[in-house]
């Protein structure tokens, strides 16, 4: 984790000759300094939202260091305050670590201690603004009529498409990776029909109990089925006048599919022991956690009711196409299982962001969402993420995701991340493309 490029570092010290020197060090250092003689000058200039971390003398005439922590924690508790104390105050200096301070450095000090401890709080700092961030993005697509959260171009295409099939009522076929929320596209183009007041049924096809999935699906007439005298209403007949779900049709056994086939085309549903057919009003979508093509190509689909369903096909993006929007969902994860177990505020420590960016997240915003659960009930997130790896993977991991982060975080322009990275621009380039990182994804506007 690194710094925004607007971070700056508050440095509030009396001493003229000392406050010179140290400016200059850690402007040397590339930091942004924001110097100041006396502790309310400063002061007047933070607000909640301040990127940076402040450094401060404890004794200044006037306001000294430690009511200067104690007025800063009360604007904002999370902005890292280092102190700097002569040998004399260390016992004071220790006591104000248990108020809130960051850290403090005794005088004299190495300009690289320095600098080690403001780079510290200046990623604390970044984590905390990267925390607000997204929860206020989160937010912001919670009040939004979509529960697709997302901003990656994928998604933005994807919800796009559900608003312009919303009102129409032909059959749609869903294809995507296991977890990748098909079913959660699927109620949304229920919701955007003018079928929302009906029914939304839907049918597991990999689940379906064997032996009695006809009956499950197209239902019985009286009489017509042992041990039991009255008769069933099947399932694609309690979809009449909504829509039916048909999820993991390609699970669905051959023999079903010719059955289901006719109920496609004809809009009609027999029963098991009927004299005739019940007409039904249908709106169809299935969905199917593979390339269907290829199980038609291989004989485990039918190539007929293929074609009757791919009239529209809409592809479910995987998580690793969605660029930055894993964060959005895992803040969003986040608040629900913050209410579901009863927890109070979670950080987002360096851990969690790093295996966040580099995780290709196989079991896409299911398995996010599992994350999620186990980061919000205290799990070891550093654990989780470098469990099983030898030293080599992990520094790799370690590598990927800081190009990543830093990617990213500058909306994919090299330029400003090679100055953050300090790597080679064609040592960059070559690891972007090993990585296999698409820059337009990640490049927003100014």
């Amino acid at each position: 984790m690194f710094a925004p490029d607007n971070a700056s570092v508050m440095f509030v010290e009396d001493d003229e000759q000392l406050r010179l020197a140290t400016v200059q060090t850690l402007e040397l250092a590339g930091l942004n300094v924001l110097p100041f003689d006396r502790a309310a000058p400063a002061l007047a200039r933070l607000a909640p939202d301040f990127p940076g971390v402040v450094v401060s003398d404890i004794r200044m005439p006037g306001m000294d260091g430690l009511e200067l922590l104690g007025r800063i924690r009360a604007i904002d508790a999370d902005i890292p305050v280092l102190l700097v104390t002569g040998h004399g105050d260390v016992p004071m200096a220790v006591s104000a670590l248990h108020d809130g301070a960051f850290d403090f450095i005794p005088k004299p000090f190495a300009a690289e201690r320095l600098l080690i401890a403001v780079r510290r709080a200046l990623d604390r700092r970044a984590l905390v603004m990267e925390n607000r961030r997204l929860r206020a993005a989160a937010a912001a697509v919670a009040q939004e009529e979509s529960p697709l959260i997302g901003e990656s171009p994928a998604i933005v295409r994807l919800r796009a498409m559900i608003g312009q099939l919303g009102e129409t009522d032909v059959d749609i076929l869903l294809e995507g990776e296991t977890g990748t929320g098909k079913e959660l596209v699927a109620r949304m183009l229920h919701r955007s029909s003018r079928r929302r007041g009906k029914p939304f049924v839907a049918v597991n096809c990999a689940a379906l109990p064997e032996g009695i999935a006809e009956i499950e699906l197209f239902g019985h007439a009286a009489d017509s089925v042992p041990h039991t005298r009255l008769s069933r209403v099947g399932r694609i007949a309690s979809s009449s006048g909504g829509t039916l779900l048909l999820d993991e049709i390609d699970s669905m056994p051959l023999a079903m599919q010719a059955r289901l086939l006719r109920v496609l085309e004809e809009r009609e549903v027999q029963p098991i022991g009927a004299e005739r057919p019940e007409a039904v009003d249908l709106r169809v979508i299935a969905t199917a956690k593979e390339d269907v093509g290829r199980a038609v190509a291989e004989g485990r689909f039918r190539a007929d009711l293929y074609y009757r369903l791919a009239t529209m096909r809409l592809r479910v993006p995987a998580l690793r196409e969605c660029g930055g929007d894993v964060f959005l969902l895992f803040a969003a994860f986040i608040e629900e299982a913050k209410q579901q177990l009863g927890v109070g505020e979670v950080a987002l420590d360096a851990g969690t962001h790093a295996h966040l960016a580099g995780h290709p997240w196989p079991g896409n915003a299911r398995e996010l969402r599992n994350f999620a659960f186990e980061v919000a009930s205290g799990r070891s997130v550093e654990a989780q993420a470098g469990a099983g790896q030898d030293l080599p993977t992990r520094l790799a991991r370690f590598e990927e995701n800081l190009i990543r982060d830093a990617l990213r975080r500058h909306g994919g322009r090299v330029a400003r991340a090679l100055d953050e990275l300090g790597v080679p621009r064609k040592t960059l380039y070559d690891k972007i493309a090993r990585l296999g990182i698409d820059l337009a994804e990640l490049r927003r506007p100014d």
